[in-house]
């Protein structure tokens, strides 16, 4: 069944309105949202952020040890790829809310969250990244240098948890919170508190991280700090799916963010250029009233 044509259907008793279930048919509250459904969300956003901040919180350390890079050279690596990661999230929003979907965006972007750090834990890991052979597992800081290979599959990685970042960033949370009614009295409640939980997961997952991973890394070895946010993000992956029997699904019945801000960028060329002729007018009113003046 089509889900928009679902959402003119009429609702049974029961139906949540304006929401469609997986199959695209009414959604039933009993068995649809709620926690049991916003719990395997706030589970991926832990995960995420423990993901994330796996890599992020001891970069410095990588790029100065590892990779051997200056700590200037660093600095500005690292400045232009948060850069890259704080402004991708307006692009990949515009394009979930057009196409995907927040739970298609959200399987996406954890997908790509594995394959960048599965692509992370084996540059730094592996002895045939390194020009000398050795392995990260076992090795700390300085003790291998890098080959031009480890260094590119390193910051194609990089960029490409940012991307995975942008995916999760906009959507995660909205559609956890698509799991409560807010017009519902006692799931408008629920819906408060799940924001308050979902804060508190991501600093606990930003916490655990960064006590963690980064002593991992510091102590034990690059790729052993690598892997184990790769391994809590497929786990995490594995645990969202098995939750989409339970989501509620909300379709926008307005256009595209893309064709808004097209018409809104038509209707400001429009504006600026009737402003422009009423100037113009304006002005020739003027001139013709200094000449009438000046002739008499």
């Amino acid at each position: 069944m089509d889900a928009t044509r679902a959402l003119l259907l009429p609702r049974s008793d029961g139906a949540v309105p304006g929401v469609v279930d997986f199959r695209g048919g009414p959604a039933p509250r009993a068995s649809t949202g709620r926690w049991s459904a916003a719990m395997f969300v706030l589970g991926v956003e832990i995960a995420e952020r423990f993901a994330y901040h796996g890599v992020s919180a001891n970069l410095i350390s990588y790029l100065t040890g590892p990779l051997g890079e200056s700590t200037a050279g660093a600095a500005a690596a690292i400045n232009a790829w948060s850069g890259v990661a704080t402004m991708l999230p307006l692009l990949v929003a515009c394009v979930a809310d057009a196409w995907l979907g927040r739970f298609r965006t959200i399987v996406l972007a954890s997908v790509l969250f594995v394959v960048s750090m599965g692509m992370l834990t084996l540059s730094s890991a592996l002895p045939v990244f390194h020009s000398d052979g050795c392995t990260s597992f076992t090795s700390l800081s300085g003790a291998c240098s890098p080959s031009p290979v480890q260094v590119t599959i390193f910051y194609v990685s990089l960029y490409l948890v940012a991307l995975a970042e942008a995916g999760h960033k906009p959507c995660a949370q909205a559609f956890g919170a698509d799991q409560f009614d807010q017009h519902h009295p006692e799931e408008s409640v629920s819906r408060s508190s799940f924001f308050n939980w979902w804060y508190f997961g991501m600093c606990s997952g930003t916490a655990a991280t960064t006590m963690v991973s980064s002593y991992i890394q510091d102590n034990i070895g690059w790729g052993l700090g690598f892997g184990i946010p790769c391994l809590v993000m497929v786990l995490a992956l594995a645990m969202f799916l098995l939750g989409t029997r339970r989501y509620r699904y909300y379709t926008s019945t307005q256009s595209s963010p893309f064709a808004r801000l097209a018409r809104a960028f038509v209707a400001l060329l429009k504006g600026s250029k009737s402003s422009q002729c009423a100037k113009y007018d304006h002005s020739s009113s003027i001139i013709l009233a200094y000449i009438d003046y000046g002739g008499n």
